[in-house]
């Protein structure tokens, strides 16, 4: 095993004094004088055997120069090095984590295409940034003490103690939800330098990892301020509260404010979305940030903060996904699920394709899902069409390897993939290939906070990304999360409405990015509040939803398509 957890061949030989690849004969011919890095000659020996060209054992006879012979084997040592993934995604992730409390963060490369979107150097630079700020002020260190007593004590000033103050995330709803909440929430504590927090009571410490080194993300459990949890959006430290009393009193002597941004909150508090965080916000310590929603996309929309971003992702259709391959790595319960499963069913086929389907309308006759989702897969080719019975088709000979395609269905029933397998089982493919019909799990029902339940979500999800292409239902935030990890755009299907199918059965997105379903509706230079919002007037790169008119959706001006 190397040390990027890769099974390759030995380390790279040095011969002589010569380049790695090259070789320096010996004043007699039979004898080659090699020197490994850092063993010794019998080794070196064993490797070369070990890596030679099965061809040359076959045909070769005697080797009249050696010399050629471990040629041939140090070529084929420096293309399995080449073959070798970058662990460390271009140095969004840093070396010296403890691979065995977290084999994801190492391996999902082995998983996954290559990165389609590459972080950028200042990205980079603001993440070790950001990595830095977390040790030096998180649980545990001596700012965190001093910042929390003087939260217990009530004591407001206007100014924070050690250079250090804090974002507390409640991320609500179902795991999809919360995974939104999470990413873009570490957005913005990157944009207004916050050390972020999230509350340990949704299940998340469960099935992730700690992102940052030296130091944990999660909210200690004697966290002073009591009834956090239960703030609303009437709270006399609510944001919008906050800055209405600002006209008669300094709005920056708080304890705290809490700011409320999910899907039905009042426009007065969705004005945090405008907040340039120089008003008042950056003398305020503790931020409680309350939300279910994706808000990456209204964050674009404030002047304050669009210089900034833009040189974090110049592209910005793939923000969550690269936010999600720093940040978001399964534990190793979660991992193993994900591994089993795909080494079991996914590994060996020569194209994969994911079907996630959520039913949010529960009296949508299951046939009419089945309808949408195969009229998706032929319109867009993604699935072979059957021979049907008894119509005297003769499906053509198979050819020495029939190519295999692996299909893995998520939903809460399994009534969709017992259909789609039993077309596959029942009737021939027309054009000879093979497909397999998979699903992990059926829950029948949506749980939240629930571990394995989140565990088991979590897991799918993963395995979603790892597909070549994918077809999700509209509105679902499972759906954007398993296309957004991967780096995949995907087909969306409509939504129902009435149990009507729409004419349109799917649509490929505009991008990879998940859609805000609780945006600003702000104009942030003029701060005022307009549901029917033009993003484009704006900021080209903020467009409304396929599968939701109000939400909003980062994405390219051009597209570009997919590599």
């Amino acid at each position: 095993m190397n040390t990027d957890g890769s099974r390759g061949g030995p380390d790279l030989l040095e011969i002589e004094e010569a380049t790695p690849f090259t070789v320096k004969k010996a004043k007699k011919p039979s004898i080659v004088c090699v020197r490994r890095w850092s063993s010794v000659v019998n080794a070196v020996v064993v490797a070369l055997i070990m890596t030679m060209p099965p061809v040359l054992l076959i045909f070769s006879g005697h080797l009249d120069d050696p010399a050629v012979w471990i040629k041939s084997a140090v070529a084929g040592l420096g293309a399995r090095r080449e073959s070798r993934k970058d662990v460390l995604l271009g140095g969004l992730l840093l070396p010296g984590f403890d691979e065995q409390s977290c084999a994801s963060r190492y391996q999902s490369v082995y998983y996954r295409k290559n990165m389609t979107r590459s972080p950028t150097p200042y990205l980079i630079e603001r993440l070790r940034e950001q990595e830095a700020l977390q040790r030096r002020c998180g649980p545990g260190t001596e700012p965190y003490t001093r910042a929390s007593e003087r939260l217990k004590s009530g004591e407001k000033s206007v100014d924070t103690v050690d250079g250090c103050s804090y974002l507390v995330l409640l991320a609500y709803r179902g795991l999809g939800n919360r995974i939104l909440c999470t990413a873009s929430a570490f957005l913005y504590a990157m944009l207004t330098n916050r050390v972020l927090l999230v509350d340990r009571a949704k299940t998340l410490g469960d099935i992730f990892c700690e992102p940052f080194p030296g130091t944990t993300w999660l909210l200690p459990l004697d966290f002073p301020l009591e009834g956090y949890s239960d703030l609303v959006e009437e709270a006399a430290e609510s944001y919008a509260n906050v800055t209405l009393r600002n006209n008669t009193g300094p709005a920056s002597e708080h304890r705290f404010v809490y700011i409320t941004l999910d899907h039905g909150a009042s426009a007065a508090n969705r004005l945090a979305y405008c907040d340039d965080h120089r008003q008042f916000l950056h003398r305020v310590q503790w931020v409680v940030l309350r939300t279910d929603c994706y808000i990456a996309p209204s964050l674009f929309l404030n002047p304050a903060y669009q210089e900034e971003l833009h040189r974090m992702f110049p592209r910005k259709d793939a923000v969550f996904y690269v936010i999600s391959r720093y940040l978001l790595h399964p534990t190793n319960d979660v991992w193993g699920m994900v591994t089993r499963f795909y080494d079991s069913y996914l590994k060996n086929a020569d194209e994969t394709l994911g079907i996630q389907i959520r039913v949010l309308d529960e009296d949508t006759p299951p046939q009419n899902i089945l309808d949408q989702i195969l009229a998706c897969t032929s319109q867009e080719h993604l699935l072979p069409g059957v021979v049907v019975a008894g119509a005297g088709v003769v499906p053509p000979p198979l050819p020495t390897r029939a190519r295999t395609k692996a299909v893995l269905v998520t939903g809460l029933t399994g009534w969709h993939h017992d259909r789609i397998r039993e077309m596959y089982w029942q009737s021939a493919t027309a054009d000879g290939e093979v497909v397999s019909v998979h699903q992990p799990s059926h829950e029948e029902f949506q749980e939240f906070f629930l571990p394995m339940h989140d565990m088991k979500a979590l897991a799918e999800m993963y395995l979603l990304s790892m597909t070549d292409a994918i077809i999700t239902s509209g509105w679902s935030t499972f759906g954007y999360v398993g296309s957004g990890l991967g780096g995949l755009t995907p087909y969306l299907m409509m939504r129902p409405v009435h149990r009507k199918l729409p004419d349109t059965r799917c649509k490929r997105a505009m991008s990879m990015e998940p859609c805000s379903q609780g945006p600003a509706y702000f104009e942030c230079t003029r701060k005022e509040y307009n549901m029917v919002l033009h993003t484009n007037n704006m900021v080209p790169h903020v467009q409304a939803c396929e599968d939701m008119a109000w939400g909003l959706k980062l994405t390219e001006p051009i597209a570009e398509k997919e590599v």
